[in-house]
C-alpha cells in the first residue's frame, strides 16, 4: 500500500524504482588503478606516496575506497546518514564487495559513532557498514573502540582543525588483535582514520589497514 501510495525514487536521479537505480548505480564513479599505494588516492600512475598523503604520518598500512565522494554520493550518504534509510548500508557494502578486495585481517571494527549523534539518528552508519562487509568476508566485527569524548562535525574543518576535532576522541574498548580492518563510510582528509588507528596500534595491533564506502578526491 505505502508502494502505490508513496512510491519510491532513486535519490540520485528522482525516478521511481530503487533507493539507487540501476543506472545511476553503473554510473558511480570507481576508484580504481592506478591508485596511492598508501592512502588510495586515484594518480595517473602507481606510487607509493601521493600528493594528499607524502609527509603526513599515517597510523594504517592502507586506505580504500570504493567511489569518489561527488555530488551524487553525497545524497547517498546524506539520505543514509541523517535520513534514516538504513538499507543503504547493505546497498553500499555490495559496491565496496565489487571494488575493494578482501582484506587480511583478524576482525572487522567500525569507527564508533558521537554518543549525541547516534541518538538521534537511531543507527551508525559505519557501524551497520562493517556488520555487512564482516559477514561478507567472513570475518568477526569486534567493537575495539569507544568515543572517549563527543566532537564536532567534521565537515566543513581543515584538515588542521580535522585532526584537532579527533585528537583523544577515541578509547580502547576490547583487546585488539594483529591485523584489523577499520571500516567507515566516508575517508576526507585521513584524520579519522588515523586517530583511530594510531589508537588500535597502540593496542597492539600490528596492521590496520581502512576501508570505506566513499572518500574525497583532492588532486587529479
Amino acid at each position: 500500500m505505502l508502494d502505490l501510495l508513496l512510491p519510491q525514487r532513486c535519490l540520485v536521479c528522482s525516478l521511481p524504482g530503487d533507493q539507487v537505480c540501476g543506472g545511476c548505480r553503473s554510473s558511480l564513479r570507481r576508484i580504481a588503478p592506478p591508485l596511492c599505494e598508501r592512502c588510495g588516492a586515484p594518480t595517473a600512475w602507481p606510487v607509493r606516496r601521493c600528493a594528499e598523503c607524502a609527509g603526513r604520518r599515517l597510523a594504517f598500512a592502507w586506505a580504500r575506497a570504493a567511489v569518489e565522494y561527488d555530488e551524487p554520493v553525497r545524497r547517498v550518504v546524506a539520505a543514509w546518514k541523517e535520513h534514516g534509510l538504513r538499507r543503504l548500508a547493505e546497498w553500499a557494502a555490495d559496491v565496496v564487495l565489487e571494488t575493494v578486495a578482501r582484506p587480511d585481517a583478524d576482525c572487522v571494527t567500525p569507527v564508533p559513532a558521537d554518543p549525541d549523534r547516534r541518538l538521534k539518528r537511531g543507527h551508525h552508519a559505519s557501524e551497520c557498514l562493517a556488520r555487512a562487509l564482516a559477514e561478507a568476508w567472513d570475518l568477526p566485527v569486534e567493537p575495539l573502540l569507544r568515543r572517549a569524548r563527543s566532537s564536532r562535525r567534521q565537515r566543513g574543518l581543515s584538515r588542521a582543525d580535522r585532526r584537532r576535532n579527533v585528537a583523544g576522541a577515541f578509547s580502547l574498548a576490547a583487546q585488539v588483535p594483529g591485523g584489523v580492518a577499520l571500516i567507515d563510510d566516508v575517508y576526507t582528509t585521513g584524520a579519522t582514520a588515523t586517530a583511530a588507528a594510531s589508537l588500535l596500534r597502540k593496542g597492539g595491533a600490528r596492521r590496520v589497514v581502512v576501508v570505506t564506502f566513499a572518500r574525497t578526491i583532492r588532486f587529479r
